[in-house]
């Protein structure tokens, strides 16, 4: 009897001679096994190793929160292992420090090692996790108060704010050193999760483009599965093709892949769910979908009924009026303290910008805003004062129009970017690079002409060249920075950037925001910003 997987049950005689079909016509999926990823002890010992590591910097915390409120030791003197009168009471509540501690990073998911991560993302489960466990251990100090023998005591608030401080540092400390590690061991080509992609679209060249070019993701894509028959030795952006959907159980079985990822829109819903069934959950294969996100149902979405019916509909306006409020409270606050902060540093840059070529310190320009309104841009000048525009307007147009001379970089590092620009300074490409000469834009978020996050702001001949879905970007105030700016930048097709737009525009969050602005950061310490 033949078997789709391990231990999984017989195909049907359809599906069989489909599968053997389609075996027949495609390459031996065997060949494009990669070496085992690492050790199977090596992930628990880890997460193992990490326990450990938490529990000790738990009880750790709060002994030298009690050291630094008290001033005092927390062992008595002469008496071997025992507390000190004064942190008895404390030493009692210390069994639940742990135990709240290593909940709460278990809950907020610290202890995940596998696939992608986010330096951002992990910082922000620490905060969580690590006020969540304060607050419990404030709620169980509070309650049990030691047991019957510190019933009357009454503990020191402070003690309970520095071991929140003291956790904070010390658990992120640990993760970064270990996402450190982590990206090191995978930019070798180190226990990377051997993938196949479903599909040969825009989506899955994107998908390849993005693991090829970050190991640090974690992902090797080690092969392309097909909805249509394929020819053998067939390949996709240098990517083997293995064989089609129908087969995908024989393929992931002789393969070794651990991770199926679904870039086509059009495959077969009730093909893909067989293959789950047999597949997914006895080998421990995880399938994820990489929908295009304009064809997304946005997550801002409310249900009503109509009679009997019930219907889905979605926000006529991109934000709430409690939600524009808060929006603009917070550019407000950001772009105010940004520009006390950095007042020295726009001195120092007007002295290069006229130090470098004649003419004005700003270059001011008109954009187009929310639901088509021009207004003034406001940036350093960082090209040659009268440059002709026209360059930049038909290099636009090929842009928008997803023309292939658009790309001015290759196949496999794809670049849509003037990058020989001769009408650009030398203080300028500095600019440039680290994004400075958009620092600016701070008074045009002042002004209620932008914000800090949002969609890219177009020049009007821009907009001139927009199918009637693109100008949906525009449903939402520009931004000084924004999804597109942290997700690939230049390395992104200009549909790819509007997808981004409006998936940033349906799914806005002040937590979605404070992200992209730390992203931000990053990108702008990296010089990756033109």
């Amino acid at each position: 009897m033949d078997y789709n997987c391990r231990g999984g049950p017989p195909w049907p005689p359809a599906l069989k001679m489909r599968a053997e079909r389609i075996k027949q016509s495609s390459i031996d999926a065997s060949i494009v096994r990669v070496p085992a990823r690492a050790p199977r002890w090596i992930v628990p010992a880890v997460k193992v190793t990490l326990v450990i590591i938490d529990a000790i910097a738990a009880a750790l915390s709060f002994m030298l929160a009690f050291n630094t409120r008290e001033g005092v030791s927390i062992f008595a003197t002469g008496e071997g292992f025992a507390w000190s009168d004064r942190f008895a009471p404390y030493g009692a509540l210390l069994v639940f420090v742990v135990a709240i501690r290593l909940l709460s990073f278990r809950y907020c998911n610290l202890y995940r090692v596998r696939g992608e991560f986010s330096f951002v993302d992990d910082s922000i489960r620490v905060f969580k996790a690590t006020a969540i466990g304060s607050l419990l251990i404030v709620a169980a100090a509070f309650l049990y108060r030691g047991g019957f023998e510190f019933r009357a005591f009454s503990y020191a608030r402070s003690v309970f704010v520095a071991d929140f401080i003291f956790v904070l540092v010390s658990i992120g400390a640990v993760r970064f050193l270990m996402r450190a590690g982590q990206m090191f061991v995978r930019s070798r080509q180190i226990n990377l999760i051997p993938t196949l992609v479903v599909g040969r679209g825009p989506e899955a060249t994107l998908f390849i483009r993005e693991m090829r070019e970050r190991p640090a993701l974690g992902y090797r894509v080690i092969g392309v599965v097909d909805t249509t028959p394929v020819d053998a030795n067939a390949a996709f952006e240098d990517v083997p093709v293995i064989g089609t959907l129908g087969s995908l159980p024989e393929l992931i079985r002789d393969s070794g892949a651990n991770e199926v990822i679904i870039a086509d829109a059009d495959v077969n819903a009730d093909a893909l769910f067989e293959v789950m069934m047999r597949c997914g959950r006895r080998r421990g294969v995880e399938f994820r979908i990489a929908p295009s996100l304009f064809n997304c149902l946005p997550r801002k979405t409310e249900i009503d009924q109509i009679g009997v019916l019930p219907m889905i509909r979605l926000f006529r306006e991109p934000l709430s009026s409690g939600a524009r409020v808060l929006k603009r409270t917070f550019d407000l606050i950001v772009a105010a303290l940004t520009i006390l902060l950095l007042f020295p540093l726009w001195l120092l840059i007007a002295i290069l910008i006229k130090l470098d070529s004649k003419g004005p310190v700003f270059y001011t320009q008109e954009r187009v805003g929310m639901d088509g309104r021009l207004f003034l841009l406001y940036k350093f000048r960082t090209m040659k004062a009268g440059a002709d525009p026209e360059l930049h307007r038909e290099y636009q147009k090929a842009f928008i129009a997803g023309r292939a001379e658009a790309n001015v970089g290759n196949d496999s590092k794809p670049t849509y970017k003037l990058l020989a620009d001769p009408r650009i300074t030398k203080v300028g490409k500095l600019l440039r690079r680290s994004s400075l000469d958009e620092v600016p834009q701070l008074l045009n978020v002042m002004l209620g002409d932008m914000s800090i996050v949002g969609p890219r702001p177009p020049i009007p001949y821009e907009v001139e060249a927009y199918e009637l879905w693109h100008r949906k970007r525009l449903d939402m105030k520009p931004g000084l920075t924004g999804l597109w700016q942290v997700s690939g930048r230049n390395r992104l097709p200009f549909e790819e950037m509007v997808r981004l737009d409006l998936f940033y525009i349906e799914n806005w969050s002040l937590l979605l925001d404070l992200k992209i602005i730390l992203r931000t950061g990053f990108v702008m310490i990296g010089g990756q910003g033109h």
